[in-house]
């Protein structure tokens, strides 16, 4: 990032590309702190917040109302063109035209940080912008679009990025956003990985996320899955860490999920808030009918798996029921978790 960006007072022109749930909540929040923000999005989400605004709410007493000028609203990726940081928020499969947009129109001095879920999109994105800023970075929280230009935090977390030139967190974190600058973040998306697995769960379930992980054969479940997805990656020879910051290794994590409800609930408590509106991204691409996820996640796992020459067949049927929903349409299954584990 420029210098010139900051000169005489002024801050950093952001611009978050591919401003869906998530995007739009981190933005809105970039804007109330005064940041110069702009939404490159698609063309209804555009419209409904163009009439709409920005409603920001959260699991604690976060309820703000922003007006539709509070940010630069556009489908046009020549808004690229005036960026020094760049916040990537498209869904995996859109990683590769975003980052031809980014190489055509934004300067080379900006800075790109992925805020994607998955391990491969910021690779996607160096490959495509070689010689620029292009880092990693993980969001912490659950966002749900409730409509009308509400989005809702629905979990506790903070934002990670890659540390580099700049210490860009510092000029980004605000009120209700904090942002840290890490290393290793390779083994933190890992962790990321293997946490992001209960997505495709929890679209399976269509239970709102508090109520699911409150189930104790949701949690058996949840822990199986992740146990097969811990022996994949040491398979694989991959490292994972968890990334929420003094809570326990991500490889006690079955165990703690296999606890009873009432000792998962204490345990829990301590690491993450969860409200009753929090759900997975996934759920929500499933009821709005869009392609999900599930090929950076459980399909990850699956193809480390089959490169190691061993079996992961909990994430293999996870991944299956995905696509068999997707391709009928009508939102998650709910599904029991006999359903799911098939037996």
């Amino acid at each position: 990032m420029s210098d010139t960006a900051l000169a005489h007072g002024h801050g950093p022109k952001i611009v978050i590309a591919g401003a869906g749930s998530v995007g739009c909540f981190v933005g809105g929040l970039l804007a109330r702190g005064l940041h110069d923000v702009t939404f490159l999005m698609r063309s209804d989400k555009l419209e409904e917040i163009s009439r709409q605004g920005l409603m920001l709410s959260d699991y604690g007493d976060l309820d703000e109302e922003l007006p539709p000028d509070s940010v630069h609203l556009t489908t046009d990726p020549a808004s690229l063109a005036s960026a020094d940081i760049i916040l990537v928020s498209v869904k995996s499969g859109s990683t590769q035209d975003m980052a031809g947009h980014i190489a055509r129109f934004a300067p080379k001095t900006a800075v790109v940080v992925s805020l994607q879920n998955g391990i491969k999109n910021v690779g996607v994105l160096r490959d495509a912008l070689p010689n620029r800023d292009v880092r990693a970075g993980i969001v912490l929280f659950n966002v749900v679009s409730m409509g009308g230009g509400h989005f809702h935090r629905g979990t506790s977390g903070d934002i990670l990025i890659e540390r580099g030139r700049g210490h860009i967190s510092r000029t980004l974190s605000v009120a209700d956003l904090e942002i840290h600058e890490r290393k290793r973040m390779r083994q933190l998306q890992l962790g990321k990985l293997l946490i992001n697995l209960n997505n495709g769960l929890n679209a399976l379930s269509g239970l709102p996320l508090k109520r699911q992980i409150n189930e104790m054969r949701w949690r058996r479940l949840i822990a199986a899955q992740m146990s097969e997805a811990l022996r994949v990656l040491d398979a694989a020879g991959l490292e994972p860490v968890n990334p929420v910051s003094g809570t326990i290794p991500i490889s006690k994590m079955p165990s703690l999920l296999r606890l009873p409800t009432l000792l998962f609930r204490l345990a829990a408590n301590i690491m993450v808030s969860i409200d009753p509106h929090a759900r997975s991204s996934m759920w929500d691409d499933l009821k709005n009918g869009r392609s999900t996820e599930i090929d950076e996640l459980q399909g990850e796992i699956v193809s480390l798996a089959k490169a190691a020459g061993i079996q992961a067949p909990i994430n293999q049927r996870v991944f299956e029921l995905i696509k068999q929903a997707e391709a009928i349409g009508a939102g998650s299954p709910h599904m029991n978790p006999k359903d799911v584990r098939g037996r």
